[in-house]
């Protein structure tokens, strides 16, 4: 009986993710075809973001198409069996249509030149040439390869999540087991919101004009996306601790948030030379260090010292760990209250 479920679950999974995959593996295969017939990408056929999509779609079918055999043979590291696969896979595909597809606009530049241009989005506000880079430069490749940083850990968060509910949902089903039931759930439903909102950027970049102050409405997308982005690494890291001591099953996925959201500003400062968008004026949005020289010295300073993290910018990353803390302290008392129950009878 559990068998049977077992392959009705595999077959709807594999028929989910392949419906999911079936935009970015089309346009992938367009490029790809582009690239056989012209050896080149017009930048009016470019479809946005096939990386890092499209490796991504492909990283998760091969996970799941091998749940099955890896269930079987893979024992308690089937899944740490598909996370590896998946990642190889990922950064093959990822790596090689960087370096072998070439988009053309006025100049040809390979595909990693080219999305960096379609994401770097220079700030009116300043006027240092550092900052002031032309769209030539850009394509030209004269920039830091490291602000792929957040573009892989953005993937590599989907692929882990997703494969994590698969895989966590698989066994469950073929040995009763439901402790990470709710976990999972709450992972499914996070990873979920987060996707979309991946998506969502991907074709309005959340509404950035330009300038290093973001609007209203594009400061509340990206603080959301920041958070939900530490609570789904998170929740992920607790979805494995849920019978460890509660510093542990707490604490780890707090500290996993929070941790994950500074990497993530890591990625954005270095894309954008050291600074980061800001939500707002005045002193919870500037930077920590002007707003400390200008408390010392009083005095008027250009852009290079308005560099780092805003004090709003450190609230985020502490929102991040607190509300994963609140979403893992749930799941902990209702787990153990269930444990208790089973236990008395």
């Amino acid at each position: 009986m559990k068998m049977k479920k077992f392959r009705k679950y595999y077959l709807l999974s594999l028929a989910g993710v392949f419906i999911a995959s079936f935009y970015p593996l089309y346009m992938g295969v367009r490029v790809v075809a582009d690239m056989i017939t012209k050896g080149t990408v017009m930048r009016e056929d470019y479809p946005k973001y096939i990386i890092p999509y499209t490796p991504i779609s492909l990283a998760l079918m091969a996970g799941v198409l091998l749940m099955p055999s890896l269930l079987k043979y893979g024992k308690k590291a089937a899944q740490l069996f598909a996370t590896v696969l998946s990642t190889v896979v990922f950064f093959a595909f990822e790596l090689l249509l960087e370096s072998k597809v070439v988009v053309t606009s006025t100049r040809a530049a390979k595909l990693g030149d080219w999305q960096m241009f379609m994401c770097w989005v220079p700030p009116d506000e300043y006027m240092e040439e550092e900052v002031r880079e032309t769209v030539a430069e850009i394509l030209m490749g004269e920039y830091n390869p490291a602000f792929k940083l957040h573009f892989y850990m953005i993937s590599l968060l989907i692929i882990l999540t997703v494969l994590n509910c698969f895989y966590g949902f698989a066994r469950m089903i073929r040995s009763g087991e439901k402790k990470r039931l709710r976990a999972l759930i709450v992972q499914a439903v996070s990873c979920g919101i987060f996707l979309a909102l991946c998506i969502f950027a991907c074709f309005t970049a959340f509404f950035r004009d330009g300038s290093i102050y973001v609007s209203f409405i594009s400061a509340v997308l990206m603080t959301i996306f920041f958070v939900l982005f530490g609570i789904t690494a998170g929740i992920y890291a607790g979805s494995f601790l849920m019978e460890r001591p509660k510093p542990i099953s707490i604490g780890i996925p707090a500290v996993t948030a929070s941790l994950m959201v500074t990497l993530m500003y890591i990625g954005e400062m270095i894309l954008l030379r050291g600074r980061s968008y800001r939500f707002g004026k005045g002193f919870l949005f500037q930077s920590l260090s002007r707003a400390l020289f200008l408390t010392r010295e009083n005095i008027i300073i250009g852009g290079e010292i308005d560099k780092g993290l805003a004090p709003f910018d450190i609230i985020i990353i502490l929102a991040a760990g607190i509300f994963c803390a609140c979403i893992m302290k749930k799941l902990v008392i209702k787990q153990t209250k269930e444990t208790d129950k089973q236990t008395d009878m």
